[in-house]
């Protein structure tokens, strides 16, 4: 009975890890279909603005669509909502608190992370119900610890300065439909040790956080748009642990190290199911590297305009899908950095068959993309569509990139552990492990228990053959 019972796991062993590898519960079935979608409507906006007269109202028809479809509506602050019909990408069912209240903050201090404040920001992004949160005048708010954000949120800083700086940051954990729109993020230093409260209901302790900007852990559709990040001490935005419908877009980054992580470790099996549009968005001075850095999953790499890196600006590896499309890469004056994309720590042999496109992108100043991968991929289809013709109005696409009406800081530093260094040099690679966050995995999401689970993946994997093997012996003995 045992050599049986070993057979059978043995047997078994391949197919259980190839459905935890398979699929996240709200990852696109057709992710082609999605990135043909998008560059229908940014040629459809393109069309559009050749079509009309620009002259008479500058802001509307760039040919940007998600900028188009609100502010060509003069009277927008009377109905802030419309923004979230204008997501597009794997983000596109991110509807923040569409449906739900306005709730204005009036009070920019952060004293108390267990009972906070009415009026301010982090009383407002806790609460239960959907709130569509908006700003009552300028504001500097300098977190005590993270701002922990809970699901159906809209922070939207439109007519407003709004500056989020401190502890923490903000982190995105085990939650859905949250939008974040013009505001600054930077000087983000690691913090916790301490009691935070995620809801009304409830309090948790809350280990040391990394210091990112934008800290998203296994959660989906997120939107963060018209953003300007820098000078954090780990990431900008990371999104890791089976986070999935995600569209990064019309955002302005600066001064910063490692930029944006996609996927929490070469091993974790459920992000290949992640999703990421990353759009309109301008990559400026001061960065050296992870413009994103990819670890499985499918990124849509779309119009962004890369004027700076000192390493690369695409990186990956455990053979991610990146599809991109009509950038402008900017190549640095090192003649040792002039290559787009980065395999990290893989050999050849191993990556030339990982799907890479490249479609439309304007190379300059000696900027190559280096392609690979041939036929279907096993997670994917081939990374194909239109051609895009937008590459050649790159600067009209990502021309209000960042907050609105803010001046871009092109002063030449760099950021390294949440510190500003003056000059444009950098050092540092990029591991195959880490990835920031705890070792929680993919059962408490999918079973949505609201809470990180502490099994590690072995452990997944095992309880998973045990499940199998009593199903098995229940079935063929009568339990």
């Amino acid at each position: 009975m045992l050599s049986a019972i070993c057979i059978l796991l043995i047997s078994i062993f391949p197919l259980i890890t190839a459905t935890l590898n398979l699929t996240l519960p709200h990852q696109h079935p057709y992710p082609e279909a999605v990135v043909q979608e998008v560059q229908r409507k940014v040629n459809e906006s393109i069309s559009r603005r050749q079509l009309l007269d620009t002259t008479t109202n500058a802001q509307c028809q760039t040919g940007n669509p998600i900028d188009d479809c609100w502010r060509c509506d003069p009277n927008w602050s009377k109905n802030r909502r419309r923004l979230a019909d204008c997501v597009i990408g794997f983000g596109q069912d991110a509807i923040g608190g569409k449906n739900g209240k306005y709730y204005i903050v009036t009070d920019s201090s952060d004293r108390d992370t267990v009972n906070p404040t009415p009026g301010t920001l982090r009383h407002a992004v806790i609460q239960d119900e959907p709130l569509w949160i908006i700003f009552a005048a300028d504001m500097f708010i300098t977190l005590k610890h993270e701002l922990i954000i809970n699901s159906y949120k809209t922070v939207d800083g439109r007519g407003a300065k709004v500056h989020i700086t401190g502890n923490g940051c903000i982190t995105l954990q085990y939650i859905s439909n949250v939008i974040i729109h013009n505001i600054h993020i930077y000087n983000c230093l690691p913090s916790g040790n301490t009691d935070i409260r995620s809801s009304p209901t409830h309090v948790g302790h809350r280990g040391r956080s990394d210091g990112d900007g934008i800290s998203i852990f296994g959660s989906r559709n997120i939107w963060i748009d018209h953003c300007a990040l820098s000078h954090c001490t780990d990431g900008l935005i990371d999104a890791i642990m089976g986070s999935t419908g995600i569209t990064i877009s019309n955002s302005y980054f600066t001064h910063h190290d490692e930029v944006m992580l996609l996927g929490h470790d070469d091993r974790y099996m459920p992000d290949t199911g992640m999703q990421v549009t990353i759009a309109f968005n301008h990559f400026g001075v001061g960065l050296v590297q992870r413009m994103p850095r990819c670890r499985r999953g499918y990124i849509h790499v779309v119009n962004n305009d890369f004027t700076e890196w000192q390493m690369y600006a695409i990186g990956g590896s455990a053979n991610p899908t990146i599809n991109s499309q009509g950038n402008r890469y900017t190549a640095p004056v090192d003649a040792n950095a002039k290559e787009v994309t980065k395999r990290v720590d893989t050999d050849e042999g191993e990556w030339s068959g990982w799907n890479w496109r490249t479609y439309g992108d304007v190379m300059v100043n000696g900027a190559f993309f280096v392609p690979s991968g041939h036929g279907m991929s096993n997670q994917y289809a081939k990374a194909s569509s239109v051609e895009p013709k937008s590459a050649v109005i790159i600067d009209q696409l990502t021309l209000n990139a960042g907050v609105f009406g803010a001046p871009r800081d092109n002063s030449v530093s760099t950021s390294y552990g949440g510190r500003t260094t003056p000059g444009a040099g950098g050092s540092g690679g990029a591991g195959t492990t880490g990835g920031g966050g705890d070792d929680s995995d993919f059962l408490g999401m999918i079973f949505g228990n609201g809470a990180p689970s502490k099994l590690s993946s072995t452990t997944t994997i095992l309880l998973s053959l045990l499940i199998i093997l009593v199903l098995y012996i229940t079935t063929n003995h009568g339990g």
